[in-house]
């Protein structure tokens, strides 16, 4: 199995920077040159920072097999004139080829905690049933949203209990956001990037634009108030501290005309 790359594990068989002291098997070979790594593959796997993934396409453009799937873990979308596309479908237009998405952590040292993983997707559906109950008793968004709330904290503690090692820190979005709002946003996410994610992509931010750019164009803004804010926050126009403000201006109707529901 080919890995494009730019990784010290060519000859180690060890990504010594982004995880050091686990040994990949023998049948994954590290290589820097993108054409040669796809050459006679039959399932090409999509992992790297999408805002680089229509140049990737590009070079691939003649480069693949006819009869080649492709599986995406990417997490972000193009957004052009003619609107947003999803990493998916800009792999498959511009490959000519199928495209699958599959959807979760995808960072390496993010992927060992099989056990937080398998155990907070089994206690998602209590919570769901839970989200149901609320729904169905017609008690408003703001008892769904605090039920959810509840179990969340739920899920997070019985996972520790059972399983100590679960992981609970959450990912690079989260942790340079925090970083932001400690330093009142005073530092750019492009310098807490560097300094913290040891030359991983932040995406969140990019997304953040993507989406923004999304709902400016089609007069959106006022019925997302969430993802505007963040966005104005990321750009500097507001102060962090505006995400606990965004939901007083929560508009009053959806946009098929009816009241607004977002749980």
């Amino acid at each position: 199995m080919g890995v494009e790359c730019d990784c010290e594990a060519i000859a180690t068989y060890e990504n010594v920077k982004y995880l050091p002291g686990i040994k990949l098997g023998k049948n994954v070979v590290a290589n820097p040159d993108l054409e040669s790594a796809v050459m006679d593959a039959n399932l090409l796997v999509f992992v790297t920072p999408h805002q680089f993934m229509e140049g990737i396409c590009k070079r691939l453009v003649g480069k693949i097999k006819a009869d080649a799937e492709a599986i995406s873990l990417i997490k972000g979308m193009e957004v052009k004139r003619e609107g947003p596309c999803m990493i998916s479908s800009l792999i498959s237009e511009q490959l000519g080829i199928n495209c699958c998405v599959l959807m979760g952590a995808n960072i390496a040292n993010e992927v060992q905690d099989v056990e937080g993983v398998e155990l907070c997707g089994t206690l998602k559906n209590v919570v769901a049933l839970a989200a149901g109950f609320v729904d169905g008793l017609e008690m408003g968004n703001n008892t769904k949203a605090a039920i959810m709330r509840v179990g969340l904290r739920e899920m997070k503690a019985l996972s520790k209990l059972l399983f100590p090692s679960v992981k609970d820190m959450g990912g690079r979005n989260r942790k340079c956001a925090e970083a932001f709002a400690r330093n009142g946003g005073k530092r750019s996410f492009d310098e807490l990037e560097a300094e913290m994610l040891q030359g991983q992509k932040l995406q969140g931010v990019s997304t953040a634009k993507e989406v923004y750019e999304v709902l400016r164009h089609r007069g959106w803004l006022e019925l997302f108030p969430l993802f505007s804010t963040v966005h104005e926050i990321c750009t500097s126009r507001l102060p962090p501290t505006a995400i606990v403000e965004y939901s007083e201006h929560t508009p009053k109707y959806s946009l098929v005309g009816g009241p607004a529901q977002f749980f």
